[in-house]
């Protein structure tokens, strides 16, 4: 009797490459949850015997999914597989019942080490299994996925980079500043330069704010990271960093670009390290202090034209302090981007990091 694998993953993209990253030829029925919702309930209809669970969804996380199953006892191995690298992710994850972490993006080998390690798959039969290439040919078609590799979404794709990158960047912050980052869904838009302030969800048009760019360039895709820091929030972040000068426009200016270097620079290499290519950057360039967005934008506009927006929202648990970074890549770079994403993702499988 197959064993019920279920895949629990807002992005079409992560859950194809988990599907994928299972042992060729093993004899599972998996089912497919775009939300924690959907994925509680086919757990309670005996769909997900192991479960390959995201934590950053939308309706309902992977955090409630773990603390519904603990709590309610559900027959359920439950691998948390998440871009949220964080050392505090880990914990918290470990103590709602979770099996094991497996960062974003997914890879066979560390997805066959778990199996056996667990105890869910015997090395012998993984052994077996990945020696079997006439097995490819009998994996049993995924019950309710809507994929077609025919079709390629590439805002998914987007979604999904910035996911895994915004991770890193987070764990970076949260290991300097030792605390948690509130990790969001990142937005995917392609707009017009008129349209990028409608587009920053969590900024309020009369919240002051300073912000820092910084351009990157690199194999045909071109594009400015910008980082929008809530002028509330310098005082928390301040005594999170021990800063120990004023904090008056200087002050404010030196902790805003420290924030900046660790954000911009740890998110584009991510988004680099998935693409397999490298970036140049530029000078980190101030845009402008104590600004509200509406002006910002305004006297920036010769900066930007129709662009991709990646935006991630950071926030940090128990402490008043909100930035928003935004990846702009020209319009003009998204064929190269698109080629790019294709060929990495629809032939190869990711290599680990």
């Amino acid at each position: 009797m197959p064993l019920p694998i279920l895949i629990c993953d807002d992005s079409n993209l992560a859950r194809k490459q988990m599907a994928r990253s299972l042992p060729p030829g093993w004899d599972v029925e998996i089912s497919f949850a775009e939300n924690g919702q959907e994925g509680l309930a086919l757990i309670r209809e005996g769909k997900g015997d192991v479960v390959f669970l995201d934590l950053n969804m939308p309706v309902m996380d992977g955090y409630e999914v773990l603390e519904q199953v603990q709590s309610n006892d559900l027959p359920a191995l439950v691998i948390v597989v998440s871009g949220d690298i964080q050392p505090e992710a880990h914990a918290r994850v470990k103590q709602l019942g979770a099996l094991d972490f497996i960062k974003k993006p997914t890879n066979k080998a560390k997805i066959g080490e778990i199996l056996v390690a667990y105890g869910i798959v015997e090395s012998q039969q993984l052994l077996e299994l990945e020696n079997d290439l006439a097995a490819l040919d009998k994996m049993p078609a995924p019950v309710n996925d809507t994929l077609s590799p025919k079709i390629v979404d590439y805002r998914d794709h987007y979604q999904e980079i910035a996911n895994v990158a915004m991770g890193r960047a987070a764990d970076l912050l949260a290991r300097l500043l030792d605390t948690f980052i509130v990790l969001p869904i990142p937005n995917v838009n392609i707009l017009e330069t008129s349209e990028l302030h409608m587009a920053l969800s969590s900024v309020e048009e009369n919240e002051q704010m300073s912000a820092v760019c910084q351009g990157f360039i690199g194999s045909g895709i071109a594009g400015e990271a910008l980082l929008l820091f809530h002028d509330s929030s310098f005082s928390d972040m301040s005594k999170l960093m021990n800063y120990q000068g004023e904090l008056d426009d200087n002050g404010q200016l030196e902790v805003l670009m420290d924030i900046a270097n660790i954000l911009i620079g740890a998110c584009l290499k991510g988004v680099s390290d998935q693409l397999d290519l490298s970036f140049s950057q530029g000078h980190p360039v101030v845009l402008g202090q104590h600004c509200n967005i509406g002006d910002l934008i305004n006297n920036n506009t010769h900066r930007w034209q129709k662009t991709l927006a990646i935006e991630i929202n950071y926030t940090i648990e128990k402490h008043n302090i909100q930035c928003d970074l935004l990846l702009l890549i020209t319009e003009d770079s998204l064929p190269t981007l698109n080629n790019k994403i294709s060929y990495l993702f629809e032939h190869h499988e990711p290599t680990p990091k």
